[in-house]
Order: C-alpha cells, then structure tokens, then sequence
C-alpha cells in the first residue's frame, strides 16, 4: 500500500467517523481530492486508489495536468475535474472548455462567460455559488443575501447547471462561531434545494474543519492536505 492509499484511507475512516457521530450515510458524502501544485505521479496515486473527482486552483497548472491525464492509458475511467480557485474573466475559457465543475462562481459576469464558452458538444457545465460566510474582505465569494438571486440568473444560463453551493469559513478554533456559520450556509442550501430540484451538493470543510463541516451537513468536503501532504 502506497503512503498516498494510506492517506486517503485516514480521510475516508474520518468522513466516516464524523458521519456516523451524527447519524448520517458516509455514502452522502464526497471527497473531493485538492491536487493544486501536486504532480500528475500523485493525482495517479490518488486515482489508482480509487479517488475520480479533483480540485485545481491554477488554471495554466491544471488545464496542462488535465490535458497530460487524457493521453494516459492508466486513466481508463472518467474522472471529473473541479475548478475551485478565483477566477478571473480572461481565464473563463480554458475552464469552460476543460473542466467539469467550477464552485467559485460569485457573480453573474463569470457565470455569463462561462456559460458563453462552453463547447456544444461537452455537458452542461456544474456550479456552485461561492459565499463569503465570514465577511471576511480577504475571501471570495458573494454574500448571504444575494445568493438567491445569483441563482435565480445562473439557473438562466443554458450551458450551465446550478448545482449547490460552496464556502471557506474563517480559520476559528471556536467551534461554536465555525458550526454557526456553516448552519447559516446549510439554511440557504436548504432554501435552494426547494427552488431549484436540480441543487445537490453543499461543499464545505477541509483537513482542519471535516467533522464540524459534515456535522452541518456538507455533501462534499475539499481534502488536499491529507492526501497529498502539505502543499509544495
């Protein structure tokens, strides 16, 4: 067993810990891989070991990794890739053309140039709305109170799919503040889930916050650290 299939066995008997401590189906819950500076050697590792979906932040970084993956016959099932950096409008393309998800959509402008960009002949490309939970100048993402309507205009757009919702909470030892604003993010997924049938996926909770995340109710939780070790 290599230290990678090791790691990951780790992440998944935490996801599974944390689940059951608040009697949920660790089934409900996805790991999403976090690849960003890591080597294709390691994302093979990862996807031998049976990991599919994984996160990129660096467009130039990932697109050149993805691109590498296709050609690479130990690739022999699909894998799904997710864009979950900031994204700045001269970078759309190359994520609307590679990519399979993007959950850092924070205003319309990007949605619009996503969704004008995506090539006829892949799917529907997945979104997530990226919330600023904490208020925190520092962070991404919209506020609390314009996530319905961002919604409504991003469930407008043909060539996209709203699927969900995603967040970084601030960096708090203070479980209590930390639960608070992931229950505040889990009462508009809530929200979302009775206007739009297709929004399924609420992801939130990395390496430091994984129990408290999926206590609240996440659907997807971002691991990039105990995977693949501190990033590079």
């Amino acid at each position: 067993m290599t230290n990678i299939q090791k790691q990951i066995n780790n992440v998944t008997q935490k996801i599974a810990y944390a689940a059951t401590q608040v009697q949920r189906n660790a089934h409900e819950i996805q790991l999403l891989a976090v690849s960003k500076t890591k080597p294709v050697s390691l994302i093979k590792e990862a996807y031998l070991a049976g990991l599919r979906h994984f996160g990129e932040n660096y467009v130039q970084e990932s697109v050149e990794k993805i691109q590498q993956i296709k050609l690479d016959n130990d690739f022999n099932e699909p894998t799904y890739w997710y864009f979950i950096g900031p994204l700045q409008s001269n970078k759309t393309r190359a994520v609307a053309e590679n990519f399979d998800w993007v959950q850092s959509v924070e205003r319309l402008k990007i949605a619009q140039r996503l969704n004008d960009q995506r090539p006829n002949h892949l799917q529907q490309l997945n979104i997530c709305l990226q919330v600023n939970i904490s208020g925190e100048a520092s962070k991404s993402g919209t506020t609390l109170s314009q996530v319905i309507e961002l919604a409504s205009q991003v469930s407008d757009l043909p060539r996209l799919k709203l699927r969900g919702i995603m967040a970084i909470p601030e960096k708090t030892e203070n479980i209590e503040r930390l639960e608070k604003q992931f229950n505040e993010l889990h009462n508009i997924y809530n929200k979302l889930q009775t206007l739009y049938p297709e929004v399924d996926t609420l992801s939130m909770g990395m390496s430091g916050d994984l129990q408290s995340a999926i206590k609240c109710g996440s659907t997807m939780v971002r691991i990039g650290t105990d995977i693949f070790g501190a990033r590079d």
